[in-house]
């Protein structure tokens, strides 16, 4: 059977009204507890560990992938990496109040570290377990009770990430005889896992817990982890990644994404982003390939449009003190929130379809407009905004009203020459009443649009193992699975006045020796891949253009041409005429670049 996912206003009308019933099925006690997180939108993510100390390198050779999983890639045996790695560990420049005076500054309202990750060594004082930094390691202290005393001081949540479904440290151990299956995954959880999940809730009463990787685990076990965690503190917020985010207080987004959808699904009325600043989460010494601060800015302002948190990850060197690199962003980052915090503290998803200039959020009446790309000709178009707007200004310069008129349906902001900030200038309209939109997208005639994938209707055999988004990370921001000609790629758009376009395809398409795939691990070379190739079609309105995969790569770029378009609402969807590969293309967005 052909699925098709609903419009997006309908799909609007099912979240808001799915919501509203969800939220009376709630408990008072379950809202209040999301309450301040919802307030908070930044946090900090800490993945540190004893596996800091080796930075990504064993035995002077680099190890690919996450650093913090260097034990399972490596192969090091629990009696190596006790000797040689847990008792030597020794951060002695750790400083938790220098920590979390960083997040505060950087405008986080929560932190969540690594309390347990999946090498098994608690970071913190444990009294199940002796395979502790406080107990094991020359450190000899406890790093989790200094962070708690430094968050409380500061006013900010603390949360612990616990990997409560992986621990190679019970790999061969005596007390769990069975090496694999549900009975040796029930034996680690009763033995260890719940025991210390408990003293975390109890000794050190964290606001979140954090955990992992649930589809290791039998699926009764972790709703048996869950239930026992409600009923141990009914205040504390359980993550999606516990027992799944139907079960969880918020779904957790896949690792280190660089795009997200929409988020309207059900489930995603609460939701986390966890990028991290470069594609390790813990201390990659080798791993250079951090993101300018102005890439963590749009993706926390488009994280507050589509109503989520975005958790940024640091990894702290094995010494305790933060990279330089990791610094530098943290720094650019507060620099833009002392200016512009309010328009991400307290906000909610955004009325408004995507806008070509960047995204938008809102609190109460106020409507926040986060400006990425700066009009040249000065004139920003909002477009579909349904209210009364009393005034604009710029959160760079409050005293200074901005001109605007309506114009039609949308509203127009006269703005000076230069952008106060070239990541995110934000602009504040002050309505007289709670402000609504247009589900369908303006095409703005005056800066390029582009039509990201995670912005469209898929259309056809949607479903999450084939026809589907991808994971959204920066090798996977793409729509994937496109096997049939029913796959169709579309957005409900509108234009103001008679225009004309380049149209541009963006698609991946790596080579079989050159592809990467996905791990818990981070990306690795793939053994195989579909090869990719055919013949498509675009449609535009009653306009048609052709295009053909033939060149394989990342980021391939397709012009197709020029297309003039009439004033008026206007269906642009993308279908297959030929499929002469395994899949036609990893679709990526569509650019329509307004010509002279």
């Amino acid at each position: 059977m052909i699925k098709t996912l609903p419009s997006l206003a309908a799909a609007f009308a099912i979240l808001f009204s799915t919501s509203a019933s969800t939220n009376a099925a709630k408990s008072m006690e379950a809202l209040n507890r999301m309450d301040w997180w919802r307030e908070a939108r930044f946090g900090m993510f800490i993945h540190w560990g004893v596996y800091s100390s080796l930075a990504g390198e064993w035995k002077g050779q680099r190890v690919e992938g996450y650093a913090e999983h260097i034990q399972r890639i490596a192969k090091i045996k629990r009696d190596t990496y006790l000797e040689q790695v847990v008792k030597p560990f020794n951060p002695a420049s750790f400083n938790a109040d220098e920590w979390v005076r960083a997040a505060k500054q950087t405008g986080m309202g929560y932190i969540i570290i690594t309390a347990m990750h999946h090498d098994g060594v608690a970071m913190f004082d444990s009294k199940a377990d002796d395979y502790s930094v406080a107990k094991t390691s020359r450190f000899g202290r406890d790093p989790l009770r200094e962070l708690k005393t430094a968050c409380d001081k500061h006013g900010i949540k603390l949360g612990v990430y616990y990997s409560h479904a992986i621990d190679w440290s019970l790999s061969g151990d005596p007390r769990f005889p069975e090496p694999n299956g549900p009975e040796r995954r029930k034996a680690c959880v009763e033995g260890k896992a719940l025991p210390q999940m408990l003293e975390l809730i109890r000794n050190y009463q964290p606001a979140i817990l954090w955990g992992d990787t649930p589809h290791h685990n039998p699926q009764e076990l972790n709703l048996q982890i869950l239930d026992a965690l409600r009923k141990e503190d009914p205040n504390l917020i359980l993550n999606g990644r516990i027992a799944g985010s139907a079960y969880g207080d918020y779904h957790t987004t896949t690792d280190r994404p660089a795009e997200f959808g929409l988020m309207i699904a059900p489930e995603e009325q609460d939701w986390e982003a966890i990028p991290t600043t470069n594609e390790s989460y813990g201390y990659h010494a080798h791993d250079k390939s951090h993101k300018p601060p102005g890439h963590f800015i749009q993706l926390l302002a488009k994280a507050a449009a589509r109503g989520g948190n975005l958790l940024l990850n640091i990894g702290p060197k094995g010494d305790g003190t933060f990279a330089s690199e990791d610094r530098e962003i943290l720094d650019a980052i507060a620099k833009w929130w002392k200016v512009n915090g309010d328009s991400i503290r307290g906000t909610e998803r955004t009325p408004l379809a995507p806008q070509s200039w960047g995204e938008s959020t809102l609190k109460g009446n106020t409507l926040y407009l986060h400006v990425f790309d700066w009009p040249k000709d000065g004139k920003l178009l909002v477009g579909g905004l349904d209210a009364e707007v009393s005034s604009a200004s710029l959160l760079a310069d409050p005293k200074t009203p901005l001109v605007f008129e309506r114009i039609g349906p949308d509203l127009q902001i006269t703005l000076p020459a230069a952008a106060p900030d070239a990541a995110d200038s934000v602009i504040a309209l002050e309505c007289k009443k709670r402000p609504t939109g247009d589900a369908a997208r303006l095409l703005q005639t005056n800066t390029t649009n582009t039509l990201s994938v995670f912005t469209a209707e898929l259309l056809g055999p949607v479903d999450r193992k084939g026809w589907s988004l991808g994971k959204g990370t920066s090798i996977t921001a793409h729509a994937k699975g496109w096997k049939t000609k029913d796959c169709v790629v579309r957005w409900k758009t509108r234009l103001t006045r008679p225009s004309t376009f380049q149209v541009t395809v963006h698609y991946d398409a790596p080579e079989a020796d050159k592809a990467k795939i996905e791990t818990d691990g981070g990306p690795i070379a793939a053994k195989s891949q579909p090869s990719f190739g055919g013949k498509f079609s675009i449609l535009i309105g009653n306009q048609t253009l052709q295009g053909k995969v033939s060149q394989t790569g990342m980021n391939v770029a397709l012009d197709l041409g020029q297309i003039a378009l009439e004033p008026g609402t206007c269906d642009i969807a993308i279908k297959a005429d030929e499929i002469t590969g395994k899949e036609l293309m990893l679709f990526k967005s569509l650019t329509l670049t307004p010509l002279p």
